[in-house]
């Protein structure tokens, strides 16, 4: 059926033929993108037109005229229908009528309507007035009735938006850049709003309002692909879920794809941040070009003026580096430059750009793209050396760096680019994509280039430490095998690629290992040692390891992560110095615990304090500044079973979040007979405030001889919520590390963070008659990871097939 033949069978029929035909039309499978689009609107045009000519019968001076995305003729399957009434100021009654003849039948069919009734006149001050309907009407087109009327409106309008457009445009940036902050990047959201977030659909209506107003234009190439495809998206967006949405949620995201007939959500995503990646840099290259035009004409009387109004003022351009100069406040190439002869031109003009703090001309990004020739293997030194100091430059590199990649230059020098570029990454933690959660590491690696001995395998590190996230199995050992390829084709001798490949291999090595292993244990530190190898690795390791999480979102890095990564690096460093680690020794008990322990002794029962933490004021904070910790929680409980479970499980009864936990027993004073176990938890409430210490005493009181069913109870108040639809999260895994510690056996826990993990967790060992020597909690996002090292009843670590059995045993409780 064509969109004539859609067409004439509304023609006459009313809002049901209407309705019918657009119900066909939606769910025709050969009709898809801009196509379907343009047909629907034909389709809505011929009903309106059928509506006006009903009730405009002998009026005159009178059009119907479609304004905004109707009158691009994008009409998506949920989109609003947005219409003017124009008429000349004549019979305000008949126009009344008439726009209720049009306006009711579209709300009947359940059509979102956005309307108005304006002369001319009144539509021009309108816009005046208010961006948004400005920039409406600049795609306003005709309907139906008084052409010329339609005609009029269209030229005057045009006018007052050329006319106004040094006013207006940098009104129009400041609220673009207010909509960015608020609605986020499109390109890095995992649930972007495909309209309003910076790179959307919002965006590039507004480059066709800037390329309007003759002012300045954005760059073609690739733009209007770039908004069918998003325009593509929200169809399948509005088709699949029934509703009028521009925000693509996660649990939509599947069935979106299958509409577009791709492999899969991460496919869908990887398109709309290329499409988002190609606005947004059409939206900086355009709004730099819109401050560069006002600012020549802001000066250029002043100037004709000095120079006696005849001559016209010549561009100054200062020399940056060999054959790049600046001009205008951008990096361009002198006049000499041949960069079909000089295949490190686009490096050296990168680096001096990023140094210079300024951004890379569009003509000259492109004219580097078009003649660029490749580098011979291995590279030069100054290719090398231009890189790094690109990766160097700090946050003027991010821009620099999107230049290069908007062109194509960055995968033709490093081609493995291409598989992270654009990828989503599907974990709370991480803010950024692949490839720009790459660069922002090589911008904190920036700031530590004073501490380490060689700063330019800091930063080529960070560059590539997960480049490996484009392969199957484990991106760290995907991206060492890389990385010896690309480190060598870029130039480093063999000891360098050994150290950058070391790197690369083991960049989690160091926050794993401190956040979730116990570090008074030598197997622990041996272990980091021998992965390490060197001093001059380990320096480099720390530096990375920082930037890394830095890199990643706030959830990734903390002053007492850092605390603990540094005393592990400290150890390490003594290890391979020469000082060989001894044997833990039980620390002697400072005077509160001594009380707490003879306490409850004492008493028989569990006894408890709690303290207030903080953290030491960060670099960036001002001084005095400090960040809640949450509280010390210690309790010494009379050594029985159960003690695990029990604490954890009053804990989550009371919406407290634990964040480190340590079990030990305690060595009583000569004289006190009897056993103690000291937990050292650190807590945080997850709303409102702490509970008193003597209640929660009771309750774990209760909950260690038997009368508190704390399974019941979590088990009421997950039935008194109703379950969200979300991501449907991995199951949980559990795994042995047999050579992670001599003392006790290391049970990992890998699971999605819920109130009550703990308790589970602790009820379902001390089932298995283990005992719990020490736990290490960490919650990156909605990712529990934690590490209990466990023993049997004698104290020894568990043999390998009793312990993969308790580790099996844990799984299948936790998935069930």
């Amino acid at each position: 059926m064509t969109s004539t033949d859609v067409s004439k069978d509304a023609e006459g029929s009313g809002p049901s033929g209407y309705a019918a035909a657009r119900l066909r039309l939606l769910t025709e499978e050969a009709r898809t993108g801009p196509p379907r689009r343009a047909a629907l609107a034909e389709l809505t045009d011929e009903w309106l037109t059928g509506l006006f000519a009903a009730g405009a019968e002998g009026l005159r001076g009178v059009s119907l005229v479609a304004v905004g995305g109707y009158g691009r003729g994008e009409l998506s399957p949920r989109s609003d229908l947005d219409l003017l009434l124009l008429h000349d100021g004549g019979d305000s009654k008949a126009v009344a009528a008439l726009a209720d003849r049009i306006w009711y039948p579209v709300w009947d069919l359940g059509l979102a309507l956005d309307h108005s009734v304006r002369t001319p006149a009144e539509a021009r001050k309108t816009a005046g007035e208010d961006l948004k309907v400005q920039l409406g009407l600049l795609d306003a087109r005709h309907i139906a009735g008084d052409l010329g009327l339609t005609a009029e409106l269209r030229t005057a309008v045009l006018a007052d938006w050329r006319n106004q457009a040094p006013k207006r445009l940098p009104e129009l940036q400041e609220l673009s850049a207010e909509r960015a902050e608020r609605q986020g990047e499109l390109q890095y959201l995992l649930e972007p709003d495909l309209k309003e977030a910076r790179g959307g659909l919002r965006d590039a209506t507004i480059l066709r309002a800037v390329a309007a107003s003759w002012l300045a234009d954005a760059p073609r190439e690739g733009l209007g692909d770039a908004r069918r495809r998003l325009l593509d998206v929200r169809d399948a967006l509005h088709l699949t879920t029934g509703r009028a949405t521009d925000r693509l949620s996660l649990q939509e995201q599947d069935q979106v794809a299958a509409e577009l007939g791709l492999l899969d959500a991460d496919t869908l995503l990887r398109q709309v941040y290329e499409a988002a990646r190609v606005i947004s840099y059409a939206s900086d290259v355009t709004w730099r070009e819109v401050g560069r035009v006002l600012r020549a004409r802001a000066v250029r009387p002043r100037l004709r003026a000095m120079l006696g109004g005849g001559a016209k003022p010549t561009a100054e351009r200062s020399p940056l580096a060999e054959g790049v100069v600046e001009q205008d406040g951008e990096v361009v190439l002198a006049r000499a430059a041949r960069p079909e002869r000089d295949p490190v031109l686009p490096l050296r003009a990168a680096a001096a750009a990023a140094q210079a703090g300024l951004p890379l001309s569009l003509h000259a990004v492109r004219r580097m793209a078009a003649s660029v020739r490749p580098l011979p293997t291995p590279w030069p030194a100054e290719a090398r050396e231009q890189l790094v100091t690109l990766l160097g430059s700090g946050r003027p590199t991010v821009e620099v760096w999107e230049a290069l990649e908007a062109e194509g230059l960055i995968t033709h020098f490093l081609p493995d680019w291409e598989r992270v570029r654009c990828r989503p990454q599907r974990n709370a933690v991480h803010i950024w994509t692949v490839d720009r959660h790459l660069i922002e590491t090589a911008v904190r690696a920036s700031e530590f280039t004073r501490r380490v001995h060689r700063p330019d395998l800091l930063l080529v590190a960070a560059l590539l430490h997960d480049i490996g996230k484009g392969w199957p199995g484990d991106h760290s050992v995907a991206g060492e095998i890389i990385v010896k390829d690309v480190a060598a084709r870029i130039g480093f001798d063999r000891d360098d690629v050994t150290v950058l490949s070391t790197l690369v291999r083991h960049h989690l090595l160091l926050v794993e290992t401190a956040t979730r292993r116990d570090l008074e244990d030598p197997a622990t530190v041996r272990s980091v040692a021998e992965a390490v190898g060197s001093q001059g690795t380990l320096e480099l390791l720390h530096a990375l390891t920082e930037a890394d999480a830095l890199a990643t979102g706030p959830a990734a890095w903390s002053s007492w992560r850092g605390s603990l990564v540094a005393d592990l690096v400290k150890r390490v460093g003594a290890v391979l110095a020469g000082d060989d680690p001894a044997e833990p020794e039980a620390a002697a008990p400072t005077a509160e615990q001594e009380r707490l322990a003879i306490e409850a002794i004492a008493t028989g029962s569990p006894v408890l304090a709690l303290r207030a933490q903080t953290e030491p004021p960060a670099e960036e904070q001002s001084p005095g500044e400090a960040e809640p910790l949450g509280v010390e929680l210690l309790i010494a409980v009379p050594d029985q079973p159960g003690v695990l479970p029990a604490v954890a499980g009053v804990l989550a009864m009371h919406r407290l979040t634990v964040r480190t936990a340590e079990l030990s027993a305690l060595d009583l004073p000569d004289g006190v007979e009897g056993a103690v176990l000291l937990l050292n938890w650190r807590v945080a409430a997850e709303y409102g405030s702490l509970p008193q210490a003597a209640r929660l005493r009771a309750d774990l009181v209760r909950a260690l001889d038997g009368s508190l069913d704390i399974a019941g109870r979590l088990a009421e108040r997950d039935a008194a919520y109703p379950r969200r639809r979300g991501v449907v999260a991995p199951p949980p895994r559990v795994t042995v590390h047999p050579a992670a510690s001599r003392l006790a056996t290391v049970i990992e826990v890998r699971a999605q963070d819920a109130p009550g993990l703990l308790f589970r967790i602790g009820r379902a060992l001390e089932d298995a008659s283990v005992r719990v020597r020490s736990a290490h909690v960490s919650t990156l996002g909605a990712n529990a990871v934690d590490a209990f090292y466990v023993t049997g009843p004698e104290g020894a670590p568990l043999p390998g097939e009793e312990a993969a059995a308790v580790a099996r045993k844990l799984e299948e409780t936790l998935r069930g």
